[in-house]
């Protein structure tokens, strides 16, 4: 049965204008099962060693637990979840030889042969799910503005700005068990585009301006182009930056 798309995809990682990087970006393709695709981002935090640390023990842990993955026998979200349980403990176990303390965030989406697509974060790196230009869902960030903002304290716009907006509720790595919360897409259809991303990116961007670059742009053109306006829009503060986007184009 066709699925009536076919997918194109791009990931993208810049310094920003930090003195080294501590994100990780990836999307991976099973080596077994063909149209069963992991993305995955981690912001790490805690210094040149921690962070870096921290978001390669991500790597490292999803791509072993991907392997081992098969749609037709796991359940999808337990696997996610495992992950980032799996990660943490990892992250606590490298803070004994860390110069301080590693943490990260993780935001990762499993896209099934069948279409359907699981997600799983925790901390302030995003996933969007587009349609067209439109926003369809986003995940809500494990933040201390975020707070602010369900109690209808301030606005997502204030949040953007406000001089706390990088303080994480919960993340990798910490004393406290990290927050996970899952989302579940049913069927993905042509049009919809999917992105996951570290804050250095999701900051600079109004929903609807990054879903116009979306769904303009070829997932490599618009990598390139939301970089390059978030390190100009950052005036020389941004951080790093990493994405990774992945879209389904309706079949001729």
């Amino acid at each position: 049965m066709s699925k009536g798309y076919r997918i194109t995809a791009s990931t993208g990682i810049h310094k920003g204008d930090r003195e080294y990087q501590q994100d990780q970006v990836n999307l991976i393709s099973h080596q077994r099962i063909a149209g069963c695709i992991l993305g995955i981002v981690a912001d790490g935090m805690g210094g040149r060693s921690g962070g870096r640390k921290a978001s390669d023990q991500v790597m490292m842990t999803a791509k072993q637990l991907f392997e081992r993955y098969s749609p037709d026998s796991d359940d999808a979200p337990s696997m996610l979840k495992q992950i980032v349980e799996e990660a943490h403990i990892v992250i606590k176990l490298t803070a004994i030889s860390a110069e301080q303390e590693p943490h990260s965030t993780l935001a990762a989406f499993l896209i099934n042969p069948a279409g359907d697509c699981h997600w799983v974060h925790t901390g302030d790196s995003r996933i969007y799910h587009f349609h067209g230009s439109k926003l369809v869902h986003r995940t809500v960030d494990h933040s201390y503005v975020q707070t602010l903002v369900d109690k209808g304290e301030i606005t997502e716009e204030e949040a953007n700005v406000h001089p706390q907006s990088n303080i994480l509720m919960g993340c990798l790595g910490t004393e406290d068990p990290p927050p996970i919360s899952h989302h579940f897409i049913q069927q993905l259809q042509p049009e919809d585009v999917l992105i996951a991303c570290s804050d250095g990116v999701w900051h600079y961007f109004s929903p609807s301006e990054m879903g116009s670059a979306l769904s303009m742009l070829s997932p490599r053109e618009a990598t390139e182009f939301l970089i390059q306006k978030a390190r100009s829009r950052a005036r020389g503060g941004g951080d790093n930056l990493s994405l990774v986007i992945v879209k389904f184009e309706p079949l001729e």
